[in-house]
């Protein structure tokens, strides 16, 4: 789920905060991929919500996609959930129980608009979908990364550590996480013709006159995974209250609970907690490395155990080739990187201060660091 109506949020009430984007412009750029969200959009886009084989070759032909445009992507996979989760998990399970009666109902009408509509709701990542795109990874020489607990936090870290440049997925609690560069639409932006749209938090904290904790609070009262939001209030009470009140808890003590009525004995706390010290494995850590990919086990991979077509298959292996090279060459800016102010309340003082350093870096005055 996310975070409900933030990207709305955000375009409406911090529009400089987002901007759209080519998938070229990412030449160079390493990127941490949400791969279950990934492999989720790809299993939604072909309507075969238990078709390993498929699942498999298309993870292969975006993988390369990717490749093709000189971004090096890195695979983070899901851990085990937090017992937070489970609330939302169970909601998950009973919408998909709902749309398996529907799906029987319109099969029986014939009403193949609707069987479409409700067999892609059954949709669902599976375990032997994760191995299986694990394995073909491996084979192509592309790092992954096996999160102890959520895959948004685990990306965001890499991101905030500075590993990769910002983090790719729909779910918008990467942002929540911490991530500097959240990046909607770049797994399918070219099947689906649409830009990539880049979220910038620090702009986010800025335009919203916020410091994290406090927009971790705004997220919380929109609706995220861990918890229920107080019914009633939408995206635009929400911003108004935390920017007049900055905590949930003097929220609570000023809101009319007549009109407002919050969840019984609501965990909004132990959210917070969760998206300020999320379970992560520790950044540096970890290591990023592309290799070559290993032909000879990915034809017998696809084709002898997948029974894939050879010539197709040999086919993606050059263009694979072909995009790694391509992708070897580095962009100037990932040599150096600009040493950024953290976001604080102070933000007329730090926006006149990033416009100072701005101009310093054009004219070579400005601080900067080596960096991957």
């Amino acid at each position: 789920m996310g975070i409900q109506g933030l990207s709305k949020l955000i375009a409406d009430v911090a529009p400089s905060a987002v901007k759209e984007n080519e998938i070229k412009n990412y030449f160079g750029r390493k990127v941490a991929v949400d791969a279950s969200m990934s492999l989720y959009q790809f299993l939604i886009a072909v309507r075969s919500e238990g078709n390993v084989l498929t699942s498999a070759d298309g993870e292969t032909t975006r993988t390369i996609r990717l490749l093709e445009h000189g971004i090096k992507p890195v695979f983070v996979f899901d851990g085990k959930p937090p017992v937070m989760k489970g609330g939302e998990l169970a909601k998950r399970q009973e919408r998909r129980e709902e749309a398996q009666k529907s799906l029987v109902k319109a099969e029986e009408a014939g009403n193949q608009e609707d069987v479409e509509k409700f067999s892609r709701r059954l949709v669902k990542v599976t375990k032997q979908h994760n191995e299986e795109v694990k394995k073909l990874l491996s084979l192509m020489g592309m790092p992954y990364v096996e999160a102890p607990c959520e895959a948004e936090a685990q990306c965001a870290a890499l991101a905030k550590s500075g590993k990769v440049y910002g983090v790719a997925t729909e779910d918008m609690d990467a942002l929540t996480f911490g991530t500097p560069v959240l990046l909607r639409h770049m797994t399918f932006s070219e099947a689906r013709k649409m830009p990539i749209k880049e979220f910038h938090l620090e702009k986010v904290l800025s335009e919203l006159n916020l410091q994290l904790e406090e927009f971790i609070d705004l997220c919380i009262l929109l609706g995220c995974d861990y918890c229920d939001s107080i019914k009633g209030i939408g995206p635009k009470r929400a911003i108004e209250l935390i920017q007049k009140n900055k905590k949930i808890e003097d929220i609570l003590n000023n809101l009319d609970k007549k009109k407002y009525q919050p969840p019984e004995d609501w965990p909004f706390s132990e959210a917070r907690r969760l998206f300020i010290e999320p379970e992560v494995s520790d950044p540096s850590s970890i290591e990023l490395k592309w290799g070559e990919p290993k032909e000879e086990e990915l034809v017998k991979f696809m084709c002898e155990e997948k029974g894939f077509n050879e010539d197709r298959i040999r086919n993606g292996i050059k263009k694979l080739y072909k995009a790694k090279t391509s992708s070897t060459q580095g962009r100037l800016d990932s040599f150096f990187k600009v040493t950024h102010i953290p976001a604080n309340k102070d933000n007329k003082r730090k926006n006149g201060e990033e416009g100072k350093n701005s101009k310093k870096a054009k004219t070579g005055g400005g601080k900067f660091k080596k960096g991957k």
